[in-house]
């Protein structure tokens, strides 16, 4: 499966559209990581645990929203989006979307 952010892929074409594919992922925090983070916004530097958590969120929204589209018949996506959004005191929900298109 081929993914990207651009509206087309040079030197290919499209021939079947299969419209809008989503995929997301609610995680919430944890206290370990809750804990470590406000120390750390105490001195400065990355939040690691934070960093990993969105990055798990990411990688489960592409599955899914890879999975959608191969349940169409697609081999691509383009013009792949992020969002992201509080869903309440502590929870947060990364949500990926694309065209579902097969390239020729």
């Amino acid at each position: 499966m081929l993914l990207t952010n651009l509206e087309s892929i040079p030197n290919r074409r499209v021939v079947e559209h299969y419209g809008l594919v989503t995929g997301s992922s609610i995680r919430a925090k944890h206290v370990g990581r809750d804990f470590m983070a406000g120390l750390k916004n105490i001195v400065g530097g990355e939040l690691r645990g934070y960093t990993e958590l969105i990055n798990e969120s990411r990688q489960q929204a592409i599955e899914r929203m890879t999975q959608q589209a191969e349940s169409l018949g697609a081999n691509a996506i383009i013009n792949v989006r992020f969002s992201t959004s509080a869903i309440m005191a502590g929870a947060a929900e990364l949500f990926a979307y694309g065209t579902a298109v097969k390239l020729g």
